[in-house]
């Protein structure tokens, strides 16, 4: 095995006995970065090799004197293409930033640096994250690597990618209405949302900002719960970040779930088209009541408006932030513009994909006089209920278990031109989101085609540590079905049969 096939729990392991070094995983992991890009369109732009490895040497130092800071020191992160990175550029998957290089990197990326992580790349999206497929990328799509026929899922469709792919054990990702779970799930990984407030958004290229959150995602639970340690905490350059103390999720991890209590929605699980989805749903409940936690169904009765209501909010919002990108504050000008007008038509036109554009319109009409009142001030009360439904659920349960999504992996241009259906891949993440809760997906199963499947866990705002401790046992239940062993030609997925291409 090399070593980028390693997860973050067996990686940690050799290098805290000595028995590997964080150059070796390091270079191991550039050189798989760039066939991942190659082969995978995951990956957007690779860091600098000689300071990559300079920043490995001096984690693989600070470990000797017994000095490192962080169990970070020296593993190799791969960030989302809408996180600000110094060193790297920063285009969120769009032509509108093309080659733009931030001044300063992201308050997440500053906290990873200081931890002695090593960037390595940035990883390919559905543009400003709008998409669930990572087809909407100005760069080409990113393929899933269980099937390359398939998508990875998105908006963080690249990282969700070079995880699985076994390219590297650690990425950012970032969630508004589910882009760090469904690809979580389409890909046979761990990722996870924290509670809006959690980490920090700064640096981060806005979408909608009362919905998005950055995440880790990662081969294992253990690493998940590492990453968020990490970048977790309040931020002065962020108004909206929690002033709440850090918290060690590692704590969470004894996998015990007796006493646990855990709702199933009837309003998730009835909506399911997928037998395979449906039925990894109730087999990871009854495999956790067998551990001695408590399951019961729950009622989550306004989620089924999810999915209009924060598409009503979210454009909205993406309205509103990228109206910034006119040619003259932000964004790439044609450089044969005939006047102001002419300037921002063009830019706007030119620069935005399709689906940005489609969004934009629809944000500005909801926002328009005459269907404010209609739209936007009605899914805002829209938004209340929902969350009101998981603070009544809360109530009487630490956690809800639900689907991520619909089905497994669909194919490529398979909902291109259907955008409703593309939506409504997000049904069972946009609950969570418009609530503020923390919710997961962790690998459970795979379906007849030998896709992975995930499922959903969701805690109340701040319950991170619950939310780990659930995850912890089902990882451990799942007895390695849904994750891979490596994909994508290294090795075989889910620990077993032969690798799909």
């Amino acid at each position: 095995m090399r070593p980028a096939d390693l997860s973050f729990g067996a990686a940690t392991a050799l290098l805290d006995r000595g028995e590997l070094s964080c150059r070796e995983l390091v270079a191991d992991v550039l050189d798989r970065v760039i066939d991942a890009g190659e082969a995978l369109g995951a990956v957007l732009a690779v860091a600098d090799r000689k300071q990559a490895l300079a920043h490995a040497r001096e984690a693989d130092n600070s470990r000797r004197r017994g000095r490192a800071v962080s169990p970070l020191a020296g593993l190799p992160v791969i960030i989302k293409d809408n996180i600000a990175t110094r060193d790297l550029p920063t285009t969120a998957g769009s032509r509108m930033l093309r080659g733009y290089r931030p001044p300063r990197d992201a308050t997440v990326v500053e906290r990873l640096l200081r931890a002695g992580a090593v960037v390595v790349a940035k990883a390919n999206m559905d543009e400003f994250g709008m998409g669930s497929s990572n087809e909407n990328s100005a760069f080409g799509p990113a393929l899933n690597p269980w099937d390359r026929s398939r998508v990875p899922g998105g908006s963080s469709g690249g990282s969700a990618a070079a995880v699985a792919a076994g390219v590297v054990p650690l990425a950012l990702g970032t969630d508004t209405g589910g882009s760090i779970r469904q690809p979580a799930s389409f890909c046979g990984v761990v990722g996870v949302k924290p509670s809006y407030g959690r980490v920090s958004r700064n640096g981060l290229v806005a979408f909608a900002s009362s919905l998005d959150q950055i995440g880790p995602m990662s081969r294992d639970v253990e690493g998940a719960a590492a990453l968020l340690e990490v970048i977790q905490g309040h931020d002065p350059l962020d108004a909206t970040s929690s002033r709440r103390p850090a918290v060690s999720y590692r704590a969470a991890l004894s996998g015990d779930l007796r006493g646990l209590r855990v709702g199933i929605p009837d309003e998730y699980v009835s909506q399911v088209a997928s037998t395979a989805v449906a039925d990894a749903v109730r087999d990871a409940g009854r495999a956790i009541e067998s551990e001695g936690a408590r399951v019961d169904t729950v009622s989550l009765p306004h989620s089924r408006l999810g999915v209009a209501t924060y598409h009503v909010l979210a454009d909205a919002e993406a309205s509103s932030n990228l109206a910034r990108y006119d040619g003259v504050r932000y964004g790439a000008a044609p450089g044969d513009a005939t006047g102001q007008d002419d300037l921002v038509v063009r830019t706007r036109t030119e620069g935005f994909g399709p689906e940005v554009r489609r969004r934009i319109v629809l944000g500005t009409f909801v926002l328009s006089a005459g269907y404010r009142d209609r739209y936007y001030l009605t899914a805002q009360r829209v938004r209340s209920l929902i969350a009101a439904d998981f603070d009544d659920a809360f109530g009487r349960f630490d956690a809800v278990l639900a689907p991520v999504t619909p089905g497994a992996a669909f194919r490529l241009g398979e909902r291109v031109a259907d955008p409703l259906a593309m939506y409504l891949s997000d049904v069972f993440t946009t609950p969570a989101s418009l609530a503020g809760v923390a919710a997961a997906s962790v690998p459970w199963s795979l379906d007849d085609d030998g896709m992975p499947i995930g499922v959903q866990i969701i805690a109340g705002r701040f319950q991170e540590p619950t939310l780990f401790r659930l995850a912890a046992g089902l990882e451990r239940l799942s007895g390695g079905r849904g994750r891979p062993g490596n994909v994508g030609g290294h090795s075989e997925p889910g620990g077993g049969g032969e690798p799909h291409s």
